[in-house]
């Protein structure tokens, strides 16, 4: 019963923010975010939404930073809460871990907004918050899989949906590390993070139905099949595309790629990666001796 219950607060909760952010379209429009702007919208999850989100998330990110809170300690947090929501999976504790989820993301999007409120953004800060969304996702598809270990199909629908998800990841930050423009596509983490706490969240609510009307046990694992496959497939599929346009972005690049760190010394125009200036030296040392010999 305290699963349900918390499926039924999570649900509550997310209609109570849509009504609120209605009433905000119909006074002032929608809300609009520069980094919402910058990533664009999903093919599976609108525009719309994640701006709500934002929004919803703003008053919450403000209160932190009045009380001092800095960046990375809710970045710390949500880790945390992320492998408290892996282990309630684990025991199969679905609306406790989705609520754990749902908190976890929240906390990791309000870090970013309380670094750039505060002034206090980094190049480490922005290592600290991948790595805990790496974490996060593998607490929570791990605490599945554990759960799952003896359903072969669903431990193979975890694996593969981990894979898309790494993969993803994966080519973005090897667009951002190649100089390219990471390529946009479905399945980013925003949209995973939505569709775990879809998948797990709805398991309690379909269980107590199926109980409630005498449908099969197996029915209450829909949601999460759902889920897995979801992210499994489509994940994937934007992983392969997304690291192909990465490709093609650096095979047409006219000369070698670098990304200079954020207020970090821009190349020269004989710029040379590390190594291979001292390289040309000794060549032209060489060709140098043979000309006298």
């Amino acid at each position: 019963m305290i699963d349900l219950a918390f499926s039924i607060g999570l649900i509550t909760s997310t209609l109570v923010v849509g009504v609120a952010y209605a009433g905000r379209i119909t006074r002032a429009g929608a809300a609009r975010h520069a980094r919402i702007e910058r990533a664009g919208s999903s093919p599976l999850l609108a525009k719309g939404a994640m701006e709500m989100g934002y929004w919803a998330m703003a008053p919450v990110a403000r209160f932190l930073i009045a009380l001092g809170v800095t960046a990375n300690a809710v970045s710390w947090l949500s880790l945390a809460l992320a492998g408290a929501a892996g282990v309630a999976l684990a025991f199969g504790h679905f609306g406790i871990g989705a609520m754990l989820s749902v908190v976890s993301s929240v906390c990791d999007a309000v870090d970013g907004f309380i670094a750039r409120e505060t002034g206090t953004a980094s190049d480490s800060g922005e290592v600290l918050d991948a790595a805990v969304d790496r974490y996060a996702e593998l607490f929570f598809l791990g605490g599945i899989a554990v759960h799952e270990r003896h359903d072969a199909l669903t431990l193979v629908l975890t694996l593969v949906a981990t894979a898309g998800a790494m993969m993803v990841s994966y080519s973005t930050a090897k667009a951002e590390a190649l100089g390219v423009e990471a390529p946009r596509g479905a399945m980013r983490r925003q949209e995973r993070a939505v569709y775990f706490v879809l998948g797990a969240g709805l398991v309690p609510v379909v269980a107590a139905a199926a109980a409630r009307w005498g449908l099969p046990a197996f029915v209450d694992r829909g949601p999460l099949l759902a889920m897995l496959a979801l992210v499994a497939v489509v994940g994937n599929v934007s992983a392969v595309r997304r690291l192909r346009a990465v490709a093609d972005a650096v095979r047409k690049a006219p000369e070698p790629l670098f990304r200079p760190s954020p207020g970090g010394p821009r190349p020269s125009p004989g710029w040379r990666p590390e190594g291979e200036a001292e390289a040309l030296a000794r060549d032209a040392h060489a060709a140098a001796g043979d000309a006298l010999r």
